[in-house]
């Protein structure tokens, strides 16, 4: 029996449709840049704070596309052959000694470095899958170094890497290449001339309180409504500038969840001051929260 490939989603609209289907509500903006994207054969390099969905991003785009998500995930020395490929060296060690006193040097060394004892890292695994491809997500690309960049040059221009012993492997159908940054520092211009740009902010209200909504629906209708009216308040001015960095998406349905479990009707300065752990993951933040308590109640209060 043979499985229908889903259809690309063929304007942004129908891009917004399509990811709120799996339960990821993007904006207009975001759709566009992720038709385009798609569209053209392009990287899309997605920068913002942590906690706005890049990440998420690229999971609803494998659900809606049917295709398997492949993470790369950076960190401060990220070597290019932990993103690449690595060989088995206890196989070929084996291989070694139980072949030395019956082959060739020169055939002993075609078969240490064949097929059989390489091991797919991410970049190469998405370069070398079946089709219909699949969904490269390069997350938090600032956390590598310079050097590891220049490495992904030759990628994000040609989807294809140059392995030594392998030669050139090319992408027969180049992966949905999604990359994301927190922007600890600057990426290098290399990278974004190679890739298509957008830049991802926290979610306004109303999106906010869908996703909500559409994450935890035993929440009652007021007691979502008010989550997210104390979530935006607080990374409104001048809140924003008391804590070192401010609740994500996540955040927000992980408190609305917490609150459900406490059988909670109504958000008080109590029930707040009690659950500030799920909102925050620092001391001081905790702390800075307590005296503004009040102040970002106000709107749902009013409301």
């Amino acid at each position: 029996m043979t499985h229908s490939v889903p259809s690309v989603p063929a304007s942004a609209s129908q891009w917004v449709e399509a990811l709120q289907s799996v339960g990821y509500f993007a904006d207009l903006r975001l759709a566009t840049a992720l038709h385009l994207a798609v569209g053209l054969g392009r990287p899309l390099l997605l920068e913002g704070d942590p906690g706005v969905g890049k990440t998420e991003l690229a999971k609803a785009l494998s659900q809606v596309l049917s295709r398997t998500l492949v993470r790369l995930q950076c960190y401060d020395g990220l070597d290019h052959r932990d993103a690449l490929y690595e060989w088995n060296h206890a196989a070929q060690m084996l291989h070694l000694r139980l072949s030395e006193k019956q082959q060739s040097a020169q055939q002993i060394e075609r078969e240490l470095y064949s097929e059989s004892y390489l091991i797919e890292r991410p970049l190469l695994k998405a370069l070398r899958a079946q089709s219909p491809g699949v969904v490269l997500l390069i997350d938090e690309v600032d956390r590598a170094d310079e050097p590891f960049e220049a490495f992904l040059l030759e990628y994000l221009g040609e989807y294809q890497v140059s392995i030594p012993e392998l030669g050139t492997v090319k992408a027969a159908r180049p992966p949905i290449s999604l990359l994301t940054s927190n922007r600890t520092r600057d990426l290098n211009d290399a990278i974004k001339r190679r890739c298509l740009f957008h830049w991802m902010d926290f979610p306004d209200r109303d999106r906010e309180l869908a996703i909500v909504r559409s994450q935890v629906p035993n929440a009652s209708e007021s007691l979502a409504q008010q989550v997210t009216d104390f979530v935006t308040r607080l990374r409104s001015q001048p809140f924003t500038n008391a804590f070192s960095r401010s609740p994500g998406i996540a955040e927000s349905v992980d408190w609305a969840k917490a609150l459900v479990a406490l059988n909670a009707l109504h958000l008080d300065p109590e029930l707040v001051e009690s659950t500030a752990g799920v909102l925050f993951k620092q001391r001081d933040d905790i702390v800075a929260l307590q005296p503004l308590i009040d102040e970002l109640l106000t709107p749902a209060k009013a409301a």
